[in-house]
């Protein structure tokens, strides 16, 4: 499976979010509560501070041979003890610390983006990130017994509504330039997640982040309410993660894919799953009705824009020529592959727009 890739990937749609309320409010939330994607941000902060959520993002989605080697017990979540004013400020990404091959740590910077478009230039912003971590590091003298900087894994987990095209190394971001020259410049890979694209039997595992997918990917309340099944199958005893996932379906997925229709404001797993079972055949009707499934041309225009803005950026505004061309294309998967390739695009005649 290729999670760092976005050719071939199909686009779904976004899922929305709610105002994200206290959680000793215990009034019912309608879809008169205004979503905005901030809150969304939260709920996903909140369930990745969870050790067993990014033992399992880890374990489950990155598929490499070095994994075999971290001991994800000793997962530990860095706070600002070791993390630089500059870094607290990023409040959607987390920092997180785990052993590998004896007692050496390896750190894990989690940047978790759910922006409406892929930021270009998201290689030079953990180049910074990264940079200020080990500013940190150092000045705290958390460094390994040789003196040396502990390695970390610069890790995106991305669910926006687009596939992710943006250059995955700093140097793929920099122009051509004279033959010698390239052994100084800076490099720096991130691991991307894109986790709209990831295959759906890669979810299918007992895996706590493979869940909270399946539950973004839910089509209908039966599918809710059979991983909320699995999860509380999963969580026996854990109650904080518990009420972490009741939270998020409570605040964010629930009052989205079901808006007109009142929910109930602080509600356990076990009340959801059972609410669910009881209320299917009614929540499935609104569902239906409601229009959960985008319109084929609303689908389009959202990516067109997307494309449109991406290709600004690298080439600057569009000719009318241009525009009618990418009018022309119609269909969602076109425009998904050629979102794939604009970063690597020399022009637009490359691209078949000029």
């Amino acid at each position: 499976m290729r999670l760092n890739t976005p050719e071939s990937a199909a686009v779904r749609p976004a899922i929305g979010a709610c105002d994200w309320m206290p959680f000793s409010d215990t009034k019912a939330v309608s879809s008169s509560d205004k979503f905005n994607m901030a809150n969304h941000d939260d709920s996903y902060k909140l369930l990745f501070s969870h050790a067993a959520m990014v033992a399992d993002l880890i374990r489950g989605f990155v598929h490499e041979d070095w994994v075999s080697g971290l001991d994800l017990s000793t997962l530990e979540k860095v706070g600002g003890h070791y993390v630089s004013n500059d870094l607290r400020h990023r409040e959607s990404d987390m920092v997180w610390r785990v052993h590998w091959g004896g007692e050496r740590w390896l750190y894990v910077y989690l940047l978790l983006e759910f922006q409406s478009t892929v930021d270009p230039y998201m290689a030079v912003r953990l180049m910074t990130y990264v940079g200020l971590l080990y500013e940190d590091l150092i000045r705290q003298r958390v460094l390994t017994p040789s003196g040396r900087l502990p390695p970390i894994l610069p890790l995106v987990l991305y669910n926006g509504y687009s596939p992710w095209g943006a250059a995955l190394d700093v140097a793929e971001l920099i122009e051509e330039l004279p033959a010698g020259l390239e052994r100084y410049q800076p490099r720096l890979q991130y691991f991307l997640l894109d986790e709209g694209r990831l295959a759906q039997q890669d979810l299918e595992s007992r895996n706590l982040a493979g869940a909270l997918f399946q539950l973004e990917r839910s089509r209908s309340p039966q599918e809710i309410e059979r991983v909320v099944a699995a999860l509380l199958e999963w969580l026996k005893g854990e109650e904080e993660l518990q009420r972490a996932f009741a939270v998020w379906l409570v605040r964010v997925l629930l009052p989205a894919r079901l808006p007109g229709i009142e929910i109930p404001g602080l509600m356990d797993l076990q009340e959801i799953k059972s609410m669910l079972a009881e209320r299917v055949t009614e929540w499935t009707r609104q569902w239906e009705q409601t229009g959960f499934e985008k319109s084929r041309k609303e689908d389009l225009a959202a990516v067109r824009g997307v494309v449109v803005q991406q290709l600004e950026g690298r080439f600057g505004p569009l000719s009318e020529g241009t525009r009618k061309r990418l009018e022309a294309i119609g269909s969602v998967e076109a425009l998904a592959k050629l979102l794939a390739q604009v970063p690597q695009a020399p022009s637009l005649a490359a691209l078949g727009l000029a």
